[in-house]
């Protein structure tokens, strides 16, 4: 793949990612940009969104999509079948429910909805709603180039089967710890996953989530894993 037809991705901050196409149209993954404390003030206020990724329904994921969606009326809001049925609710259209092994077409991409082992609920009045489950995803591109974006989750070691099935090059994994892999786990996951480059996400927006970007270089350097870690601050792009 020519590095310009690469798409460009945005680091929001949390877990929050932008990616732009070749053609200026954006899927916008985990819809939490303006209550996001990491989020730079310049880029709360999103030019376009062409498509919505959502992996499971924890505020600090999805806090902002109803106002998100409001705005920029996507064509397609990806989230597990409960997620998109509370949005429906709401008023939100354009919905694409999916489950977890189910694949469908997004802006001429191909979003293949995975597993995480986290949990899912929604914040409504107060409140507690079951979300689904928690996933993650992996997106394709026309010419195989895939990327994964695993959400909130533990270690597990079927993602050996996302290596075999899906030849990820890069994957934004979490490492914060406390509510998600630490840099040991995530080490192991870039192992089993076979990714070439890693951007390490979930870290750093509040004190309890420990886990740094330097703790994960040192972790693939101890477990000789050959995967290069890209840190990108809130507002940087890769």
């Amino acid at each position: 793949m020519h590095p310009s037809d690469r798409p460009k991705f945005t680091y929001l901050g949390h877990s929050t990612v932008l990616c732009t196409l070749h053609d200026g149209r954006t899927i916008l993954i985990d819809p939490w940009v303006q209550n996001n404390p990491s989020c730079p003030e310049d880029l709360k206020a999103l030019d376009r969104v062409d498509a919505v990724l959502i992996t499971h329904g924890h505020a600090d994921h999805m806090g902002d999509a109803l106002a998100i969606l409001e705005e920029h009326e996507p064509e397609c809001v990806v989230a597990t079948y409960e997620i998109c049925g509370w949005l429906g609710n709401r008023g939100v259209e354009n919905c694409c429910p999916m489950n977890i092994g189910g694949t469908q077409d997004v802006l001429g991409l191909r979003v293949t909805q995975v597993q995480a082992l986290h949990t899912s609920s929604i914040e409504d009045e107060g409140r507690l709603i079951y979300g689904g489950v928690p996933t993650g995803y992996i997106v394709t591109l026309p010419d195989g180039w895939a990327f994964y974006h695993a959400g909130d989750t533990a270690l597990f070691s079927d993602m050996q089967l996302l290596a075999d099935l899906y030849r990820p090059h890069l994957a934004f994994l979490p490492i914060g710890d406390l509510f998600t892999m630490d840099p040991h786990q995530a080490a192991l996951a870039c192992k089993f996953l076979e990714v070439r480059e890693v951007v390490p996400i979930h870290w750093g927006t509040f004190p309890v989530l420990t886990g740094t970007p330097s703790d994960l270089e040192r972790e693939l350097s101890d477990e000789g894993v050959n995967c290069k870690v890209v840190t990108l601050q809130p507002g940087q792009s890769y």
